[in-house]
C-alpha cells in the first residue's frame, strides 16, 4: 500500500469516527429529556408519524384523537393495563371547547413502574405534542382498619389534645391510609414534630411549612403532602 494512500484511508477512518460521535451526540440531545424512549420498547408502538424533540414527539396537524385511539386500542393488546384515562372526550366544559388532548396511565406485571401517555393539540404552532413518561408505582398500606373512638394530638410530651368528632376523626384515618409509603430507611429532618395516637398506634408527625409531611409509626414511613385541611383537622399550624 502507497503512503498516499494509507493517508487517504486514515483520513477516512477519521472522518467515519467523527460522524459516528457526532451522530451518537445528535441522538442524545434528541431524547435528553425522555424517562422512556418507545423505539427502544417492543412493547411501546410508536405512532406512524410522530418525531421526538428532546422531552416529546410531535407531529403536524391535529391529529390527538387519532393517537387516542391507537393507544386504547394497541397497548392492551401488548399487556399493558389502563389505570386511568380521561380525555377532552369526557370534558363538558364548555369554556374548554378549544382544548383536545387527553392523558393515560398505565400498567404491566413485568414493567418497573408506571407509563404514562399523553397527548395535545398545540393551535399555535398546529402541531400534536406527546408525552411519554415513566413513573415509580406509588403505594399506600393501609394503617389503619378500625377507625379509633378519638384521637389524641400531642403537642407536647404530657398535654393531650382529643379528636372526638366522628367525621373528622374518619378524615384523619383516611389521609393517613392515602398517604404514600416511603421506602427510604431515612427521612429529610423537618423544624417540627408532634405525635398523634390512634388506638393502639403511635404516628410520629413531621412537618415543616410547605414541606411534605412524614408520617412514623411501628408500620413504617409515610409522606404525604400538607394539606391544610390535615393540619385543621389535628389542630396544627405548619410554620410553628
Amino acid at each position: 500500500m502507497s503512503k498516499k494512500s494509507f493517508i487517504l484511508l486514515g483520513c477516512l477512518g477519521i472522518f467515519l469516527i467523527a460522524g459516528w460521535f457526532a451522530y451518537q451526540k445528535v441522538t442524545a440531545e434528541t431524547y435528553e429529556g425522555m424517562s422512556i424512549i418507545p423505539e427502544k420498547h417492543e412493547d411501546i408502538p410508536l405512532y406512524k408519524g410522530l418525531k421526538p424533540t428532546r422531552h416529546e414527539y410531535v407531529m403536524e396537524g391535529n391529529h390527538w384523537l387519532d393517537i387516542y385511539n391507537f393507544y386504547m386500542e394497541e397497548l392492551p393488546g401488548h399487556g399493558w393495563v389502563v389505570q386511568h384515562e380521561e380525555s377532552a372526550l369526557h370534558d363538558n366544559d364548555s369554556e374548554n371547547d378549544d382544548w383536545g388532548g387527553f392523558f393515560s396511565r398505565w400498567q404491566k406485571d413485568d414493567f418497573d413502574g408506571e407509563l404514562s401517555v399523553s397527548a395535545s393539540y398545540n393551535q399555535h404552532e398546529n402541531q400534536t405534542e406527546v408525552n411519554f413518561d415513566k413513573t415509580p408505582t406509588l403505594e399506600a398500606t393501609t394503617w389503619i382498619d378500625k377507625i379509633p373512638e378519638q384521637i389524641c394530638i400531642y403537642k407536647d410530651e404530657e398535654m393531650c389534645e382529643e379528636v372526638t368528632d366522628k367525621s373528622n376523626i374518619s378524615e384523619i384515618v383516611r389521609f393517613v391510609n392515602e398517604a404514600t409509603d416511603w421506602k427510604k430507611e431515612k427521612v429529610t429532618p423537618r423544624k417540627n414534630t408532634s405525635v398523634m395516637k390512634l388506638g393502639n398506634l403511635q404516628i410520629e408527625i413531621l412537618y415543616e411549612e410547605d414541606k411534605e409531611i412524614y408520617l412514623v409509626s411501628e408500620k413504617g414511613i409515610k409522606l404525604m403532602k400538607p394539606e391544610p385541611e390535615f393540619f385543621q383537622l389535628i389542630n396544627l399550624v405548619p410554620g410553628k
